[in-house]
């Protein structure tokens, strides 16, 4: 193991606290500190490890670290009570009772990596797609996705499909870059920051930072647009209270307060933007949508300067943003701005229209909009900063419209949430506010060409016995020729992205992977492959649904309909019940790993930077890393990359060795950092055998500055470009056009009105030629017009606190003491209209399920919702939490009422309950109704039979104290 930092301890007060002495300042508080990165949430933040004889004694934040600079949350603070968690898995262990029993054995490592590889050999040397790999909260997906091409199998994806994909997909395909941790709002220059559905968890520490620096400064205007006011949203200037669901109607309305009022920033538009590129008007003919293209492909726009059609790249031209324009070949065309503004203009997005919908009212709506305006044209903000674009045009500054804005998973898990961010992303263009002084941010690598030119392997020529694929199983479709179909239409995939299902499934649809392998929907399976997926729980809509596919039976052959599972997991979670192997994994404090730039790296919009985890301390149980275990089966399946000429292992030394020596490409490897055999060179560069060593030696990151003239306006900066192709971010110092019209949605649609060799079959048309439109629109969410809105008259939505991330949080000794279990959190005045007084139990109906939960009344919601903490519920007997514990009696889950397909409709096929674009799972498109009911026992239902532990898990203590356990016994 590389050396540590260390640090000593300090001197301080005699007493503590009334009746006992302080504790003895002057000894040192640490043998040692060590750097690496926490993983208590998403935020990757930098933290120094405090170890005394052995043990985790204190974690603090790393000042130096470019994420946090010293800042952690109550998460990062508590991560080493998950580190010493009673839950922890101590051994492998093999299924010997019925899935579900908690009948286990223990067996060696041996036996469990040779169970796994004869099942996996047997799979790759006949059909590969008959493994499904696929992960939840990994971070390491650069190897993961890796690993499953080289296996040969396209059933790969990790959580993101049910997280936020429309996010990703949205920004990938309109600006080249996304909101989630990958920009930023530029804090110190923004007067009007804009935030849609974002909780307090997500990317915590940053934002807390940014937001800081916000109030500091008080010369801006923060407004959150949520249905919740907690959090953020509780420091918010103004809180817009939305419902569920409609934000895309607001920013439309917006939208169009902002055409209305002249109030766009048409220089940048016509610079930056496709809104100048005509687009062919023939209705009916195979180019209708598509742009008008010279000889050379190159797309056109009327040129006021040249006073003819002619390409866009001009320094000096003037493209037109509207009217119709006769193309030399005869046909019509108008640009692309002319459309979405036709679009956004429509009366059905007036304040007045939307007011109903939205819950607010037409008069804060237009004053929203005036607001914008005013700080986008009136309060610009100028740097002195000379930068020449990609055109080669000078400029003196940089100038920007001084709009922030930011969106979250209260935007993505919507069936409209794909729709809804793009007409964000619009929202951003026409004020000119997209990587500008004062707006959003993009982070290195980002932005990349729209969409990425990777596309998704896994066609049948690509999928053949014993070989690896010759791309990546996830990627980004340009057109239907993209999709991994066979020629029936079927798709290939298990979770059926990339086919008409879910087109532009660029995640892939975890949430749908237990549902299709019960079904053998598209086909049968033989193995499902899991990493850190709690599918069985909160993971997972229909829980009680999904522990049945998990145990249901062929009854012709008794023969479980699912064959094998492998799980892997650090903890004792619901999954690890229904599994038939299961490969224990270690905490984030005892391996190596990597937040690379190949995956989700820890950059921010002034610098590109990467970071390591080390192991603090070695494990004391029988475990291993869950990369370490992944390579070693990839050696003993003989995976190409994963071994020798001579069939050695190419990676003896495991992760941390592949960390070093794997490349994807000449020069480029997971890290970017300290490369060269001398250490001396950065984003490309040979292999440094030392390279670990100078991570651990910087504090376990790497960071470079982006140059001053390259920090804005990156996607057309020519400095920045071609500073990005030298770091080995893009492949080319090429410009990279914001797309405020879609093509590639065209593109879609067109093969929906029957053009093109690949056309979707006849009922998913309407559905494709629908949602494939090529302009932002909103629709209602599918569950939403599915069911009678009177019998189920409210929305219901979850969050995640932030002292919690999903399950491993909220089995944390230290975090359970803020989060012990959770309510359903309803308006005060709805609550008294319906006879609930706060503490009162009350059943939560939806069209799929009944929960019985306790209520809370407040006045920060919108009255036509009720939510609550995601993932605080826990299932009895899991976690090795005791059986009465608050998270298993009192806590629950919304996930009980969620069905994963919606409601049958007659005539119509039943499609999942997610986004028709990405297969983004729809969780907050529930609609429920209250009732107020008994106590009963005061138990939260339904509660299910509780799970035993797996064997040789300690005795659960009575206290869990920093650094070491106490007597037995409690809770």
């Amino acid at each position: 193991m590389p050396k540590d930092v260390s640090e000593t301890g300090a001197t301080g007060v005699q007493e503590w606290s009334e009746g006992r002495s302080a504790p003895d300042l002057s000894v040192p508080s640490a043998d040692r500190v060590s750097c690496t990165t926490c993983y208590m949430c998403a935020c990757r933040c930098g933290i120094k490890v405090h170890i005394k004889d052995g043990r985790i004694r204190y974690i603090e934040g790393n000042r130096d670290h470019p994420v946090n600079k010293g800042v952690l949350c109550a998460k990062g603070s508590a991560g080493l009570m998950n580190h010493y968690s009673p839950a922890r898995l101590r051994k492998p262990l093999k299924r010997t009772g019925p899935r579900g029993s908690g009948q286990y054995e223990e067996i060696e490592w041996e036996e469990a990596l040779s169970t796994a590889t004869a099942w996996l050999g047997a799979i790759r040397n006949s059909d590969p797609r008959k493994l499904a790999f696929f992960t939840g909260r990994d971070q390491s997906q650069a190897l993961t996705g890796w690993w499953a091409s080289q296996f040969g199998t396209p059933n790969y994806a990790a959580h993101g499909g049910f997280c936020s994909v429309n996010m990703a997909a949205a920004g990938l395909y309109t600006v080249g870059g996304s909101f989630w941790e990958f920009g930023e709002a530029d804090w110190e220059h923004t007067r009007y920051f804009l935030m849609f559905g974002v909780a307090e968890d997500h990317d915590s520490n940053p934002i807390k930072i940014g937001l800081g620096k916000l109030k500091t400064r008080g010369d801006a205007k923060f407004v959150s647009v949520n249905p919740v006011r907690t959090g953020y949203s509780a420091i918010a200037d103004e809180w817009i209270g939305i419902r569920p669901g409609t934000d895309g109607l607001l920013i439309l309305a917006l939208i169009q307060e902002l055409l209305r009022a002249g109030k766009i920033d048409e220089e940048y538009l016509g610079r930056y933007t496709n809104a100048a590129w005509l687009v062919v008007q023939a209705p009916g003919a195979a180019d209708d949508g598509l742009f008008a293209r010279d000889e050379a492909g190159q797309p056109m726009v009327f040129d006021e300067i040249l006073n003819a059609v002619a390409p866009p790249h001009r320094p000096d031209a003037k493209p037109s943003l509207a009217g119709k324009v006769t193309l030399p070949d005869g046909r019509s065309a108008v640009p692309a701005f002319h459309l979405v503004a036709q679009r956004c203009l429509d009366p059905q997005y007036a304040p007045d229209a939307v007011a109903a919908e939205t819950g607010i009212e037409a008069g804060v709506i237009r004053r929203i909009a005036a607001e914008l305006a005013h700080a986008a044209f009136e309060q610009t903000v100028t740097i002195e900063q000379p930068w020449t674009d990609w055109t080669g045009r000078q400029h003196d500054r940089m100038v920007g419209r001084p709009v922030a804005m930011h969106a979250m998973r209260g935007i993505s898990a919507h069936s409209n949430g794909f729709h809804t961010c793009r007409a964000i992303h619009v929202l951003q263009m026409i004020l000119g506010a997209v990587d500008t002084p004062g707006a959003f941010r993009y982070k290195p690598p980002f932005p990349r060409p729209i969409p990425p030119g990777i596309k998704p392997a896994g066609r049948a020529d690509q999928v053949q016995p014993g070989k690896p694929m010759p791309g990546p199983p996830l990627g980004f479709p340009t057109s239907p020729q993209d999709l991994l179909l066979d020629p029936d239409g079927t798709p290939r995939r298990l979770d059926k992205a990339y086919s008409w299902e879910a087109p532009i499934a660029a995640h892939g649809l975890m949430h749908q992977v237990i549902h299709n392998a019960w079904a053998g929907d598209p086909y049968p399976i033989d193995t499902l492959f899991m990493f850190m997926a709690n599918m069985s729980w909160n993971s997972s809509m229909n829980t009680a649904g999904t522990i049945k596919m998990l145990t249901d039976k062929d009854p012709a052959t008794g023969e479980y309909k699912i064959p094998r599972i492998i799980y892997s997991d650090a903890y004792a979670s619901e999954m690890v019940a229904y599994a038939d192997l299961i490969l224990p994994d270690t905490t984030y404090l005892e391996r190596w790993d990597c937040i690379s730039l190949l995956d989700r790296p820890i950059c921010d919009a002034e610098g590109a930077a990467d970071s390591i985890r080390q192991p603090v301390v070695l494990p004391d149980r029988d475990v291993r890393p869950f990369q370490d275990v992944l390579i070693e089966i990839g050696a003993r399946l003989g995976l190409p990359a994963l071994v020798k000429e001579d069939g050695s292992p190419r990676y003896p030394g495991g992760y941390a060795d592949y960390l070093v020596h794997h490349e994807r490409k000449p020069g480029v490897g997971m890290l970017a950092g300290f490369r060269g055999t001398a250490g001396d060179k950065q984003g490309i560069g040979e292999i440094n055998e030392r390279q670990l060593d100078a991570y651990v030696a910087n504090g376990c990151f790497w960071r470079t500055e982006v140059p001053a003239g390259a920090r804005y306006f990156k996607h057309a900066n020519r400095e920045y470009l071609e500073w990005a192709t030298g770091l080995g971010l893009i492949d080319k110092a090429e410009p990279i056009v914001l797309q405020f019209y879609s093509e590639v949605l065209q593109r879609f649609r067109l093969a929906a009105q029957g053009h093109g060799d690949v056309r979707p079959p006849e009922e998913h048309r309407e559905r494709i030629a629908t949602y494939f439109d090529p302009l932002p629109l909103w629709y209602m969410p599918f569950e939403e017009a599915s069911v009678d809105r009177d019998a189920f008259p409210m929305h219901a939505v979850t969050q995640r606190p932030m002292a919690m991330y999903h399950s491993w949080g909220s089995q944390n000794a230290w975090l359970r003491q803020i989060h012990g279990d959770n309510a359903l959190y309803m308006n005060r005045t709805t609550a008294t209209r319906l006879g609930i007084a706060d503490g009162d139990w009350v059943s939560v109906t939806s069209h799929h399920g009944r929960i019985k939960v306790r209520a809370r009344l407040m006045e920060g919601v919108n009255p036509h919702t009720v939510w609550t903490w995601n993932a605080i519920g826990k299932r009895a007997g899991a976690w090795n939490l005791a059986p009465g514990a608050g998270e298993s009696q009192q806590g629950f889950l919304l996930n009980h009422v969620i069905s994963e397909l919606l409601p049958p409709r007659e005539g119509q096929a039943r499609y999942f309950n997610a986004d028709p674009v990405t297969g983004q799972a729809a969780w907050y498109d529930l609609r429920v109704r209250i009732e107020r009911i008994g106590a009963g026992e005061g138990v939260s239902e339904p509660q299910f039979p509780a799970l035993p532990l797996p064997p040789h898990l300690p005795r659960r203590p009575r206290r869990l104290r920093r650094g070491g356990d106490v007597s037995a016994g409690g809770r």
